[in-house]
């Protein structure tokens, strides 16, 4: 590969890694050309991609303040799937298609800039999404408030109940 080529490639997944704050790496070794064409569907629709990258290039345009444990993970191919959305819904479809497939292994990644371990892969899976997680910080926000409505509302609601009474006691 010519020089000009290298430094093109370093150049772009640069600015992957720097535009994508979560990506995972893994092991593409066993996938059919089939089953890659569906992995990259599922990630279109999640508006996550997938990129098989040379080992030596990716290294060179990681960071330098991440792990080493993350760059013990560029050995053997390589590709990694990456998102600037939610990390869990790039997760939970990577999982489901490793389910179903029996063909990646995963090697490590980066959730919003914080290392993970493939150890951890299966954890990260079962984490609430950031949209479920603040839809709780809202509900829980909420509850006082629903709870002071409630209780402003009692009185009232007590004083149409005297009064629809004392209206049906005139008409008797």
């Amino acid at each position: 590969m010519k020089k000009e080529t290298k430094t093109a490639r370093i150049g772009e997944m640069k600015a992957i890694f720097a535009a994508h704050g979560s990506f995972y790496a893994f092991d593409y070794n066993k996938m059919t050309v089939a089953q890659a064409t569906d992995l990259r569907r599922a990630l279109r629709r999640q508006g996550a991609a997938l990129k098989v990258v040379k080992n030596r290039l990716a290294l060179r345009s990681l960071r330098e303040d991440l792990p080493d444990e993350l760059r013990k993970a560029f050995r053997r191919p390589t590709a990694i799937a990456y998102t600037s959305g939610d990390a869990v819904f790039l997760a939970r479809t990577l999982k489901e298609f490793q389910t179903s497939n029996k063909v990646l292994v995963l090697k490590g990644g980066i959730i919003e800039g914080s290392y993970f371990a493939p150890g951890r892969f299966d954890e990260v899976t079962r984490l609430a999404s950031r949209p479920e997680l603040l839809a709780r910080v809202g509900s829980f926000a909420a509850a006082p408030l629903h709870r002071f409505l409630r209780v402003f509302r009692a009185p009232l609601a007590q004083l149409g109940i005297l009064l629809n009474q004392l209206k049906d006691k005139k008409t008797q």
